[in-house]
């Protein structure tokens, strides 16, 4: 069975007010198994950066990728909000795709 293709933009943190990754996928559980696992080399990978704290679904690639060029750009602060004025609690939202729970670390 093929998964529909559903273009997304998010937002992965290492822990509550860690280090943010932005991306843009065509199919969001597939990234989020890559970078659960490891298995894109580079920031992702190399800052431990795998919770899934924000998202958003796109009807076309194209206003996807417009959306994570202008999050890119923004000030780290401006994200924090983006992120918490939907999940306050930096929740891992994954676990809501079927991803078992990530090891639990602090935030201080």
């Amino acid at each position: 069975m093929k998964r529909e293709i559903s273009p997304s933009v998010y937002i992965l943190a290492s822990r509550r007010n860690g280090t943010l990754y932005t991306g843009v996928t065509v199919d969001l559980v597939k990234r989020l198994y890559e970078h659960r696992n490891g298995l894109i080399d580079g920031f992702t990978k190399d800052y431990g950066v795998k919770r899934l704290v924000w998202f958003e679904p796109h009807d076309r690639l194209e206003s996807a990728i417009l959306r994570e060029k202008r999050i890119k750009k923004w000030n780290r602060q401006w994200k924090i909000g983006l992120i918490e004025a939907e999940n306050p609690d930096w929740d891992d939202l994954a676990l809501g795709f079927g991803f078992e729970p990530l090891p639990s670390l602090r935030s201080d």
